[in-house]
């Protein structure tokens, strides 16, 4: 009998055979299986020494990857001083290679390999994250592109996803007004602070998409990857996915002094490379929000691979609970030492 499959998981084994056959890059000797999230990821050893990332890209409910804009972000950074790990083509001089699996066709994008140390909470590292960050979005407005890409503007980052939410199988009659109205006044809110500041965002920079590098002189450098959600958007957003990541995930939780330390090093050393102005500041608090009601739409619009629990009815409720605490969500003022334009 045939199955329809929704989302299946090469060896990597199998990866390195592809990417052998398919990439300049000659004989792949070991190869390793990273991890499964939203995408797949593999580590590929080669005969020269050298290593390489393959990237299997999963379904999305943003639409299909926008795989050659990201790789003329890639190829832009780079070539204006930032260190990103760029794509490499393959053997025709394509961006990336359609696999055919038992679900279908799906696009496999290899990289360059970084290394270094995680961000985690060292003060010299997470400055370095704050400055190269700084650097992405300084490169990144003379970027010139045609290619198709994503436009992180509310419909994007909140609409579009509240949308998948309430569509969630696990969400209730009694949940869906609580979220839409939520979502309403988020959007509200954002739009009445008018015209805020745009850049071409990484998408997902919250500390663990980059490493840190300690060159010879010493000096500390961030070294960003995973791009697949990059396109231009709202800076706020953009800084406010540290602060997401930082903040306790409870109803009553509250900033800890570590995490205030850490959202200041960011902020401050972020500044000193490019000032912040004054609405983009006040406007990053409520993305805070946007950015988790994101999240949840990427988990409700992937329910074919990840399944109906993997946000159950409780879960739903403790977030909606959580959601009207970070509404009101304020950044601490000891974060805020920073240089406005």
């Amino acid at each position: 009998m045939d199955m329809e499959i929704a989302q299946s998981t090469p060896t990597a084994a199998a990866i390195a055979r592809v990417v052998q056959a398919n990439y300049p890059l000659g004989e792949v000797v070991a190869s390793e299986f990273l991890r499964r999230s939203f995408n797949q990821v593999y580590r590929l050893s080669l005969a020269s020494g050298r290593s390489v990332v393959a990237r299997l890209c999963a379904e999305r409910p943003r639409g299909e990857p926008r795989l050659q804009f990201e790789a003329d972000v890639l190829r832009h950074l780079s070539a204006h001083g930032c260190a990103v790990a760029t794509s490499l083509p393959t053997r025709t001089g394509e961006v990336a290679l359609r696999v055919q699996l038992p679900e279908g066709e799906r696009a496999l994008m290899v990289f360059e390999h970084l290394q270094g140390e995680p961000t985690s909470d060292v003060s010299a590292n997470i400055q370095a994250f704050g400055r190269g960050l700084a650097r992405l979005h300084e490169a990144g407005e003379s970027l010139q592109s045609n290619a198709s890409h994503y436009t992180l503007d509310l419909d994007h980052l909140l609409l579009r996803p509240l949308q998948q939410l309430l569509r969630a199988a696990t969400m209730t009659a009694e949940l869906r007004p609580a979220f839409e109205a939520l979502g309403q006044r988020l959007h509200e809110r954002i739009l009445s602070f008018g015209p805020l500041t745009q850049v071409l965002c990484h998408g997902d920079a919250h500390g663990d998409n980059n490493f840190i590098a300690v060159r010879e002189t010493g000096e500390r450098e961030a070294v960003f990857f995973d791009f697949d959600d990059t396109g231009p958007g709202y800076l706020a957003f953009e800084l406010a996915v540290y602060p997401w990541v930082l903040h306790p995930r409870t109803v009553d939780g509250v900033w800890s002094d570590k995490a205030v330390a850490r959202l200041g090093h960011f902020y401050s050393a972020y500044s000193e490379e490019r000032a912040v102005a004054a609405l983009d500041q006040t406007a990053i608090a409520p993305f805070v929000a946007v950015r988790q009601i994101w999240l949840l739409g990427e988990y409700a619009g992937r329910v074919s691979t990840l399944g109906s629990q993997a946000m159950p009815t409780d879960y739903l409720q403790r977030q909606a609970k959580l959601l009207q605490q970070w509404e009101r969500l304020e950044l601490p003022e000891a974060c805020f030492n920073l240089r406005a334009s």
